[in-house]
């Protein structure tokens, strides 16, 4: 049975990324691609620490990572619930190691958050917006962050995991 702890962990990330994008949909300026203040007519957080620039942009998403195959947005809906039916059916029925609940917990958390702004928005709404040392960032959003930190900690996970194991050899 899927455990509390990564229910709630569901909740939360659900909850915190419902909560950014009710206020970036209402109350961040909506893009005008024609305007001269920050970037895409976003508000800055901060515009040089150590070369990193964070600004907070209303981006209407119709697609996947990026806007991604926007043009396939019914396909991408359908997916995302397969997804998240297969996690939560992985979660509950199967013998999974421990240490992957929090990173599912995570990815269904966010996946989820993604599925609720295309039946609220009809889009998904974006809204972090990352100058990395001049690399223009996609804008993101929670959801997307706690998807990508759930993966991430899995690929991590399982790369260390099949690591060899060191075995001592008794000397004969």
């Amino acid at each position: 049975m899927m455990k509390f702890k990564a229910f709630w962990i569901s909740i939360v990330v659900l909850m915190s990324d419902m909560i950014s994008k009710y206020y970036a949909f209402h109350y961040l300026p909506k893009p005008l691609f024609e305007s001269y203040w920050y970037p895409y007519g976003g508000i800055p957080v901060f515009q040089d620490f150590f070369g990193v620039q964070f600004s907070l942009n209303y981006v209407e998403n119709r697609g996947a990572i990026g806007g991604i195959f926007a043009d396939f947005q019914e396909y991408l809906l359908v997916f995302r619930i397969l997804l998240i039916a297969s996690l939560f059916c992985y979660l509950l029925f199967y013998r999974y190691e421990k240490k992957l609940e929090i990173p599912l917990a995570l990815i269904i958390g966010g996946a989820v958050g993604n599925i609720v702004d295309y039946f609220l928005y009809g889009h998904v709404v974006d809204m972090l917006h990352f100058v990395l040392w001049g690399y223009d960032y996609p804008v993101f959003n929670l959801a997307d962050s706690a998807i990508c930190i759930g993966i991430v900690w899995i690929f991590l996970y399982s790369f260390v995991s099949t690591s060899p194991k060191s075995s001592t050899k008794a000397n004969v």
